[in-house]
């Protein structure tokens, strides 16, 4: 009989103190589902399926994996495929993010225990290829990921539409009184129109970039729509190559090195990606022993162009990147700035794979290195007695003229406040001003929410404002636009300097010394540090309490702290 640590069906054998019986008895469980012993025998690629009926991401699922299954049996292989939980962004209370690390467990856990010698992680929603490469990297097995691809844009009255750069633009004049209840309800049915994910250079979009980059993913299938019938080849060619890393590797630990991941920094500079980008970066890269320093983000930033002409920062769409020749062309402009020597999942380094491609790139969707859209990167670091441990602005999506400001705080001490007094008309408060959100934070209750974001209150929306600088400890969605800092840490509920600012107190912004400073004297802090009223969450059971207990600052990647390897 087959020995215990071997491989296929024979992995990992389920404990009855009879390795030959665990084996004898599994065969004849599987044979109940019509598999015969011949393909019992093969390798097995586990696909890691989170489709559900909360998630309109992944609703071409199905189709997707029938073609990941074809590509496997096709070379030798025997697909299975398991459940693993689902993050339908727009779905979860209190936010996706609050998730991403049970689904990180749920897909590690599943991987070790299933027997499969190699695994596809089909994912694509903003938070699921995250937690599928923070589980697999932690895992151990040679894995493949397989995004789901961006939906198309919606032709409609002139213009194209698509989630979600556009819902927030509409949604912005509806408030200010621009588009009427009747449109605003037309323009919500014409948003989102196809299977997929965000359209514009969101969370979503963004990671399947950065896992193209960090060389996880079949080379060129990141941007490629959901629709599109190259999505279902390269479903098919991720079940080909997962078959291959069967056999000789190579694992997630050996792709996720410290060079891989400043790839993908300079990418996400680069393309004008998320902010929640840096998050889920750093939880993945923690995952592998490796740490992401926000000083070094700053180096980088001031290093790295922005070549990608894409909604939040510019003007295209998903399906338009994929066009003018997807990663591949965008990472063909950085190669200067690249480390070509990066394993990637198909066994070839970076710069072999990046010399066997064609050249073709559009320039108005893509750039050259010498003739950019921006000199510099589109995120940056910002450090200062607001934000000790750092914080993150987008400044490729922000105002210019904002960015050496200083301005008087007007102060939300939670989501309740914000959401009862943003659109009060006594609200004192100027264009001129810094909004100011505390305690929505990792550890906050809320779990930190794509709350950053805070809305221009309604009588200056109404006035004209487009923007203002907006501050907290919260995030906000890919999608958004503004002059927004995010992540501001140590967060309020922690007793950070954040929890500290009070109305009319002055803050001074500049991007240019990248720095985010309360203009409040050493002595005042003291007192009202002294008097300060711990905000503790609600007693949690369950995940919740686990997840209040060991959830770490954003610095670290808002994972676990027992999940992290020593960086």
């Amino acid at each position: 009989m087959s020995d215990p640590d071997s491989t296929g069906l024979a992995r990992g054998l389920t404990n009855y103190g009879d390795p030959d019986f665990s084996l004898y008895l599994r065969r004849s469980f599987a044979k109940s589902m019509g598999y015969s012993r011949e393909l019992l025998a093969r390798p097995i690629v586990g696909i890691a399926n989170s489709a559900s009926g909360f998630n309109n991401c992944h609703r071409d699922f199905p189709q997707l994996i029938d073609a990941v299954k074809r590509g496997v049996l096709a070379a030798g292989g025997l697909p299975l495929d398991f459940p693993t939980i689902s993050l339908g962004e727009v779905f979860l209370h209190p936010t996706s993010m609050m998730f991403r690390n049970l689904m990180s467990i749920d897909v590690e856990e599943m991987i070790r225990a299933q027997p499969m010698d190699a695994v596809v992680l089909v994912g694509g929603c903003d938070k699921t290829v995250p937690a599928q490469l923070m589980g697999a990297t932690s895992a151990g097995v040679p894995a493949v990921q397989l995004v789901a691809g961006p939906m198309m844009p919606t032709s409609y009255r002139g213009e194209r539409l698509g989630a979600c750069t556009d819902c927030r633009r509409f949604w912005a004049r509806y408030r200010a009184g621009e588009v009427s209840t009747d449109e605003i309800e037309d323009i919500e049915s014409n948003l989102a129109t196809t299977a997929g994910t965000c359209a514009v250079m969101g969370t979503a979009s963004t990671m399947a970039a950065l896992a193209e980059t960090l060389g996880m993913t079949v080379p060129g299938s990141a941007a490629i729509p959901a629709v599109h019938a190259d999505r279902l080849r390269a479903g098919e060619a991720s079940g080909t190559l997962a078959v291959a890393l069967a056999a000789k590797g190579p694992r997630p630990s050996e792709i996720v090195t410290e060079k891989s991941i400043e790839n993908t920094l300079r990418v996400l500079l680069a393309i004008g990606g998320s902010t929640n980008a840096i998050i889920h970066l750093t939880a993945i890269a923690g995952r592998a022993g490796v740490r992401v320093s926000l000083a070094r983000l700053n180096e980088l930033s001031d290093t790295t162009p922005v070549l990608v002409d894409l909604k939040p920062t510019g003007q295209h769409y998903m399906s338009d990147l994929y066009a003018a020749g997807g990663i591949g062309a965008l990472l063909r402009e950085l190669k200067p700035l690249l480390h070509l020597d990066c394993l990637t999942v198909t066994g070839e380094t970076l710069g072999e794979r990046l010399a066997a491609e064609q050249d073709y790139v559009d320039r108005s969707v893509i750039r050259s290195l010498d003739d950019p859209f921006q000199p510099h990167g589109g995120l940056v670091a910002l450090f200062g007695t607001l934000a000790p441990n750092g914080a993150i602005l987008k400044r490729s999506a922000a105002d210019p003229k904002l960015f050496e400001s200083v301005g008087r705080a007007v102060v939300f001490d939670s989501l309740e406040d914000l959401s009862r007094r943003i659109d009060d008309p006594a609200l004192d408060v100027t264009p001129q001003d810094f909004l100011v959100l505390q305690n929505a934070g990792p550890k906050s209750g809320a779990a930190m929410p794509e709350a950053g974001y805070l809305p221009i209150p309604l009588k200056l929306a109404r006035a004209g404002v487009k923007d203002m600088v907006r501050i907290s400890d919260a995030r906000m969605s890919g999608t958004a636009f503004g002059t927004i800092v995010l992540h501001v840490s140590p967060e309020a509920a922690v007793g950070g300097p954040l929890a500290l600012v009070k109305n009319g107190d002055r803050i001074r912004l500049s991007v240019e010394k990248r720095r985010i400073d309360l203009m409040v004297d050493d002595a005042e802090l003291a007192r009202r540090r002294a008097v300060l009223v711990a905000r503790a969450p609600a007693p949690a059971r369950g995940y919740a309490k686990l997840y209040l207990d060991h959830v770490l600052q954003a610095e670290d990647g808002c994972d676990f702290d027992f999940l992290r390897q020593a960086c």
